[in-house]
């Protein structure tokens, strides 16, 4: 039964959802990029090159770094099934990656398994389908809800997307404490370069490093300090 469960995985699910996967975002590239080709294209309204290749350079040295970073990061935790969902709806490390961690944990599954990305992928759609209910109710009456809380708790909401952050992090330093230990100490140690000065010679806003270093020397060190159990694996 394992295997026969592991030849559909392997041969029919996932060929599947790297067919669809493609194929989704694709269209996703074609309508983001559709209302700017008909507003050119159509009305004639084309901003100067000069202006978008400064543009493309601003957001390059902003975001550039998420491009790398994130889908090495979070494959393990979304799976080739989650990551095409999370990347399509967006939203990944504030509520896509917590929800596909949190259902794996639920579930008892393992992240980088079969089940764990069967699992991910449910916990995303999930996530998915609640995210948009809120974002319509948010959309419709969002001012109208903000504007009679308190302003300590229109304050408080500001601390939302940190305490999730560490709220993650926390539940992986359980797990590796030594390796959660290494990875404040770098993420840290970039920082302080950063506000300091340290990192000025580096092209576009250097923040980008910050995130490479962090990511890639966790990695490396979860890779020297874990090395007996990925060869038992």
């Amino acid at each position: 039964m394992e295997n026969n469960q592991q030849n559909y995985y392997t041969k029919t699910y996932i060929p599947s959802i790297i067919k669809w996967g493609k194929l989704t975002m694709l269209l996703g590239i074609l309508l983001c990029f559709g209302p700017a080709l008909v507003v050119s294209g159509i009305y004639g309204y084309m901003p100067p090159i000069s202006a978008i290749i400064a543009g493309t350079i601003s957001q390059i040295s902003v975001s550039g770094a998420f491009y790398v970073v994130e889908p090495i990061s979070y494959f393990p935790i979304l799976g080739i099934p989650g990551t095409y969902l999370t990347f399509l709806s967006g939203n990944t490390s504030n509520m896509r990656v917590p929800c596909a961690s949190v259902a794996q944990e639920a579930a008892g599954v393992e992240m980088g398994t079969e089940k764990g990305s069967v699992i991910s992928t449910i916990g995303i759609a999930v996530s998915i389908l609640v995210n948009i209910v809120i974002l319509t109710v948010g959309a419709v009456g969002g001012n109208a809800i903000l504007a009679i809380l308190p302003v300590g708790v229109q304050n408080a909401l500001n601390f939302l997307l940190p305490a999730l952050y560490g709220a993650v992090f926390g539940q992986f330093a359980i797990a590796r404490p030594k390796l959660a230990v290494i990875a404040v100490v770098i993420a840290f140690g970039m920082n302080w370069l950063l506000k300091n000065g340290f990192l000025a010679f580096l092209p576009g806003t250097p923040s980008y490093a910050v995130i490479l270093v962090a990511v890639f020397g966790s990695i490396f060190a979860g890779k020297l300090l874990y090395k007996k159990e990925l060869v038992e694996d």
